[in-house]
């Protein structure tokens, strides 16, 4: 099941003036380009498994940020979902969580990336 087109339109509906062009779905993905600058990328394998990646418009060459789902961070308190901050470390997840719709978690990644790009993970 690919949740991407459905994403698409959801964000296309509730996010509108937010983006800087229409959603754009790629093979494997779905990406947004917010008006301030943020790329995101939004990769949902099933509700509560996905990677949500962006950059910031200029920023440093290659960096990201970043949440996901991968278990890798069992010590962090939102386990399995954590963030990937600027500077390379990785916290818990401050946005999503996996228990939430997909549109839900995606409309409030966009509404915290407009506020705050790092999501408080600033060097």
């Amino acid at each position: 099941m690919n949740l991407h087109p459905l994403l698409a339109e959801h964000i296309a509906a509730d996010c509108a003036e937010a983006l800087a062009c229409p959603p754009r779905l790629t093979q494997d993905a779905l990406v947004l380009d917010l008006n301030n600058g943020v790329s995101l990328t939004i990769r949902y394998a099933a509700a509560d498994a996905y990677s949500l990646r962006w950059r910031i418009d200029p920023a440093p060459e290659g960096v990201e940020l970043g949440i996901d789902t991968a278990p890798t961070h069992p010590a962090l308190a939102t386990v399995p979902n954590h963030f990937h901050r600027a500077d390379g470390s990785v916290v818990a997840d401050p946005v999503t969580r996996t228990d939430a719709p997909p549109e839900d978690n995606l409309r409030r990644l966009v509404v915290a990336l407009l506020r705050d790009p790092q999501l408080g993970g600033g060097q």
